[in-house]
């Protein structure tokens, strides 16, 4: 139940393990459960709670001011704000851009988003750094000193491990995001929680791009009679996507070209036959070291990543699809961040290339994807 701010309004987040924080109303008035996170983007707030992938989480920025460039109309990555709640410490008090047109608060009391204000969220990251994430809830309004009871509130809210969550997110009708330019490929893309660029990035190499629902069969992708396939980021728990791993298998069996993002990483993990693991308190942010392994190149990339793909870092491992070896790593935790199929046109990366926002150093895996679909092609 959500009603419409009212000026600095009491709110309390509480974690799961007891810890409370307290604060001042943000956004919308209410009650909302969710996964404790922490994002560590300077910039990018709009394009961070746009993101499909945030579903069920509730997002505290590092950063100590959100807002101040307010919200824009062409910045989203998809029709509507998906996390579970925002968690700020200064609230910009007047948005100042040129292409602002409103205030996140107001963007956040619109679309009925709980938050929080007035919280410390660097203390709050160290918590979770420590403990791990965990489950959460923002409380706003009257009635909120029993801190107990709000806590045991938390505990019965479902977890994410075994969240099967990209149904949710997802498109329930095709669409097409036709080539800029002439078009080269066609690629059936599997919309797992896609963001609005990175169909956009493929166009721009001259893809037609045919988006398709998460619960498309190999018999749907396959009737764009796709020159490649290309599966999305997305939430949730990625040991729940049966269905996909099964299609993805299809995929690798034929020999088409494929190209995996985020969840589709795991994804690609899992149909080679590794398994994933939940981390303890994930990647978020818009400023992860990432190491090439083929170059020795690091990048600095954008993440947004609870689960990560079990993999051996210091070989390459013989699977049914042949040779696989891990092609990216993160330098700050030695994360598989990628893989590399030494037998078959496919791969994949933990992190976001398309780099909105955020940086641009990974912008060159979608001509590395373009050129599988030349060679195979060829």
């Amino acid at each position: 139940m959500m009603t419409a701010r009212t000026e600095r309004k009491p709110a309390a987040y509480v974690l799961e393990d007891g810890r409370v924080f307290r604060g001042h109303a943000y956004g919308a008035i209410g009650e909302t459960f969710g996964e404790a996170v922490f994002n560590t983007g300077m910039t990018g707030y709009q394009e961070t709670l746009t993101d499909p992938s945030y579903h069920r989480q509730v997002v505290a920025m590092t950063a100590p001011q959100i807002g101040n460039t307010g919200v824009n109309d062409e910045d989203n990555e998809s029709a509507r704000i998906w996390v579970a709640g925002y968690v700020v410490r200064d609230p910009a008090r007047i948005p100042s851009n040129w292409r602002s047109r409103r205030s996140l608060d107001d963007e956040l009391v619109a679309q009925g988003v709980v938050g929080i204000s007035g919280v410390d969220t660097r203390a709050l990251t160290r918590h979770l750094r420590e403990r791990g994430a965990m489950r959460c809830g923002i409380f706003s309004g009257e009635a909120l000193a029993d801190d107990a009871a709000l806590v045991e509130r938390v505990r019965q809210a479902p977890q994410m491990a075994g969240a099967d969550l990209c149904g949710e997110v997802a498109t329930d009708a095709a669409y097409v995001v036709p080539a800029v330019g002439a078009k080269r490929f066609t690629v059936a893309a599997l919309d797992l929680g896609i963001k609005g660029m990175t169909p956009h990035r493929m166009a721009e190499r001259g893809i037609e791009v045919h988006v398709l629902p998460a619960n498309s069969t190999v018999e749907d992708v396959y009737a764009v009679a796709p020159d490649g396939v290309f599966f999305s980021n997305g939430p949730g728990d990625p040991s729940t996507a049966d269905g996909q791993v099964a299609v993805l298998r299809e995929v690798l069996g034929r020999k088409t070209p494929f190209f995996g993002i985020c969840f589709g990483n795991q994804l690609l993990g899992r149909a080679l036959g590794f398994g994933t693991y939940k981390l303890k308190y994930g990647h978020r942010g818009i400023n992860q070291p990432v190491q090439d392994r083929s170059t020795g190149k690091v990048e600095v990339t954008a993440h947004n990543h609870g689960f990560a793909v079990d993999a051996p870092l210091d070989r390459v491992s013989d699977t049914e699809f042949g040779r696989v070896e891990v092609s990216h790593v993160c330098l700050n935790d030695d994360v598989v961040e990628g893989l590399q199929c030494l037998d078959r046109p496919a791969f994949s990366v933990q992190y976001h290339p398309e780099a909105a926002a955020g940086p641009h150093d990974a912008a060159y895996l979608f001509d590395r994807f373009v050129e599988l679909l030349e060679g195979q092609r060829a």
